[in-house]
């Protein structure tokens, strides 16, 4: 199983004011804005705890089919950095997906996955040509005779990433 999403930080920056009253308790829990209120760069770390979010909750929802806007049930944890990039866990349900995220100057990037051995295994898609949708979530379908694979879309302003196992 797979989730990413994509944050045009141009865009982002633009169309959303993360310091108004009441957004960061919306979105964050106690300790996801204790992280956010100790980073160097408080608006990277929102969109980067949000992007964590976003791919794990797209898992969530393949696996449980539940839609809903919840994003405080998922709670970002244990970020480190390795090799450039940044890891970490997001929690929610009792269920707990690994995350790898690529911040730039112009986007961040995360893909989550249940195993943290799969991380190994994504590939990166061009088009849509051979993804079908049930009911709403995408499959790659490589060869009718091979199993059907997961994908993930993501796109946000200039950005769009779609990824399969």
């Amino acid at each position: 199983m797979i989730g990413n999403d994509i944050v045009d930080l141009a865009l982002a920056k633009k169309e959303s004011n993360w310091k108004r009253k009441g957004f960061l308790d919306k979105i964050f829990t106690k300790k996801e804005q204790l992280m956010i209120s100790k980073a160097k760069n408080q608006e990277v770390m929102v969109w980067n705890l949000w992007s964590r979010k976003e791919a794990a909750y797209k898992i969530f929802n393949r696996q449980t089919q539940i839609r809903a806007y919840i994003p405080l049930q998922l709670e970002c944890s244990d970020l480190e950095i390795i090799d450039g990039f940044y890891f970490g866990k997001v929690k929610i349900n009792g269920s707990i997906y690994f995350t790898k995220t690529e911040i730039t100057r112009q986007f961040i990037n995360t893909i989550a996955v249940v195993n943290s051995q799969d991380f190994d295994t994504i590939k990166a898609l061009n088009n849509l040509e051979k993804i079908q949708k049930n009911n709403g979530i995408p499959n790659y379908f490589e060869n009718y005779k091979l199993p059907i694979k997961p994908v993930s879309i993501s796109h946000h302003g200039r950005f769009k990433q779609i990824i399969s196992i």
